[in-house]
């Protein structure tokens, strides 16, 4: 049996974020990729100021927290596959 290309057997797992073009959000994954989303799906992120959006953390590589932020981001909302994909937190 041949091996499968592609990234079908990859777990997604955020490894940084960053906010370096105006209005979006980039999210670099572990496995290499890179997702840049609007921050107008994001409301409650956009409103941060700069120095709050750079208050943030990582939780099981799937969760984003920003500490002046009542919201709680999972990688689901970001991909937008939530069906896909299931997150714990152990």
């Amino acid at each position: 049996m041949k091996n499968k290309e592609g990234i079908a057997n990859q777990k997604p797992l955020i490894k940084t974020i960053r906010f370096d073009q105006k209005g979006k959000m980039s999210v670099y994954l572990e496995d290499g990729r890179l997702v840049i989303v609007p921050l107008s799906f994001f409301p409650s992120i956009r409103k941060l100021s700069t120095s709050e959006r750079n208050d943030w953390h990582i939780s099981n590589g799937q969760i984003i927290i920003f500490k002046n932020c009542d919201d709680v981001f999972h990688l689901e909302q970001i991909l937008g596959t939530e069906n896909q994909y299931s997150y714990s937190f152990n």
